[in-house]
């Protein structure tokens, strides 16, 4: 069934079925009514020469400039050329989907003066899979992201490039191919395709959802490793998290909890120690916060998802246009800014328990670097290498880009969110985090091979999984398809579903 877009409801879960999935969207019948009153009104203003931006006035620095009647019908055009200016390789076609879906939520509360023949071809190429291709970096996240969606915006006039059926051609024949017939841009159109920060809160309802799914598993390692370690597992009781009151600590101890159901551990059948280090049994603070500050995030995305963001915008029902910067990206950059600091967070911790794992000092028994033939055999002690590289990766990258602003156009534009550069920074913090905690459950799963007693119904059925994938390490051998097979285990979520399969859904 079609995801129906009428400017509320589009959550961050409902994009990346729209986004990754190919679920198919149309438009609402108000959101169309909407639409027509409000180009209505600005064609009534357009012929009264009513002085609008972006309409019958230049852009940035030229805003000043009012352009007549000849000008305005030549100007979109020549907005999105001089706007396509983006470099690097094409953004994830997952990505660009995300932008297109969540413009055509913009347009659908009839303020952005649009045609609608131009809403009507986004969701054509959202439902025919053309997509545009589109630059990963240009944009500085204020004016909307305006460089990679004017590369969107070529395509209504017949131009640009677009992926269609697997392949990269001319937009125009893409269109062609998809039967999808050229709306060309009339006054206001162009603006109204690009100015808005979409591709960055694209991007980020994205990750946020597999930042989502990276903690669980995140818990679900933590769980492994604790059991490895014998640990206390008083610290992981909700009671004690209830009274201190932070959601995210209370879901996190529940989830680790919940994993170790069934495990001798929680019997009391094996003695441990009175208190573990501060990486065992801090781990659902810890993970508890990044899922708060996650929360924070998606309340804030989800806010820009079924909000305003345009320039100018028209208020038909008061026969207003009012000039503002609701294109402006620091709403979604600050706290999506947070979020990835967050993941980066969670891995330095993920390394701190896998360092318990392979010291001989710290590992209640376990054998050095997780090997049976230490000295002739190194075990998984270059692991920690890799894992470390990777931290120090998600560290330069924690640095805030919502902070670094560079003034552009004459100083017109003289405070920009750099949203695309977190957007940006923050897919490179989960790709490392991925490796990270998959080098964690390889190294759990190698340190519950060497105890005896039974493990929780979710630490097993993780286990199993990642035994499916990498062999025990029984001697040395070279480790980096080891790792690279964990990561995309990680990446693909086998083993969070089939945790969840074994235990309920971890949340």
């Amino acid at each position: 069934m079609a995801i129906k877009l009428n400017g509320s409801g589009l959550t961050t879960d409902k994009l990346v079925s729209i986004a990754r999935n190919n679920e198919k969207v149309e438009l609402d019948s108000d959101s169309i009514e909407r639409i027509n009153i409000c180009r209505a009104m600005l064609e009534e203003k357009i012929q009264a020469h009513e002085i609008m931006y972006g309409v019958n006035t230049g852009i940035g620095e030229f805003s000043e400039i009012v352009l007549d009647d000849e000008q305005i019908k030549e100007f979109q055009k020549y907005l999105i050329y001089n706007h396509s200016a983006g470099i690097g390789e094409p953004a994830p076609i997952e990505y660009v989907r995300g932008a297109m879906a969540g413009r055509i939520n913009v347009h659908a509360h009839g303020n952005s003066g649009c045609r609608p023949e131009i809403t009507q071809t986004l969701i054509e190429m959202l439902n025919k899979g053309v997509t545009p291709v589109v630059c990963q970096k240009g944009s500085v996240g204020a004016s909307g992201d305006l460089a990679p969606m004017s590369q969107v915006a070529l395509l209504m006039m017949g131009e640009g490039e677009a992926f269609y059926k697997g392949k990269r051609m001319p937009g125009k024949t893409a269109f062609e191919k998809a039967g999808i017939p050229v709306p060309g841009l009339k006054a206001r159109d162009g603006l109204a395709v690009i100015n808005g920060s979409n591709l960055l809160t694209a991007m980020s309802a994205i990750h946020l959802y597999d930042f989502n799914k990276l903690l669980k598993q995140a818990e679900i390692a933590a769980a492994m490793t604790l059991e490895a370690l014998m640990a206390n597992l008083k610290p992981y009781d909700v009671r004690l998290h209830k009274i201190r009151g932070f959601a995210g600590a209370q879901r996190s101890a529940a989830s680790i909890k919940k994993c170790m159901e069934g495990s001798d551990l929680i019997t009391g059948k094996i003695k441990t120690r009175v208190q573990d280090a501060y990486s065992m049994r801090s781990t659902p603070q810890v993970i508890g916060a990044a899922h708060d500050a996650i929360a924070y995030a998606k309340s804030q995305v989800e806010i820009e998802l079924n909000g305003v963001g345009d320039n100018p915008i028209f208020i038909p029902e008061d026969k207003l246009t009012l000039t503002g910067a609701n294109f402006q990206g620091t709403p979604v950059s600050l706290p999506m800014d947070l979020a990835g600091a967050s993941i980066t967070m969670a891995c330095v911790l993920s390394e701190r328990r896998l360092n318990r794992l392979l010291n001989p000092a710290l590992s209640a028994g376990l054998p050095a670097f997780l090997t049976k033939g230490a000295g002739m055999f190194s075990g998984m002690m270059l692991s920690q290498y890799t894992a470390d590289t990777l931290i120090v990766e998600q560290r330069l990258l924690s640095v805030p880009a919502s902070i670094q602003s560079i003034p552009a156009a004459a100083d017109q534009e003289d405070f920009v969110s750099m949203g695309m550069n977190t957007a940006l920074k923050n897919a490179q913090i989960l790709d490392n985090a991925y490796g990270i905690i998959g080098i964690e459950f390889m190294a759990a799963a190698q340190a519950l091979d060497f105890r005896n007693f039974k493990n929780g119904k979710g630490v097993t059925a993780a286990k199993e999984i990642i035994r499916k994938h990498v062999d025990f390490l029984d001697i040395d051998r070279p480790l980096y398809k080891d790792h690279n097979k964990m990561k995309e285990l990680v990446k693909s979520c086998e083993i969070l579903e089939a945790v969840e399969k074994a235990v309920g859904i971890l949340d």
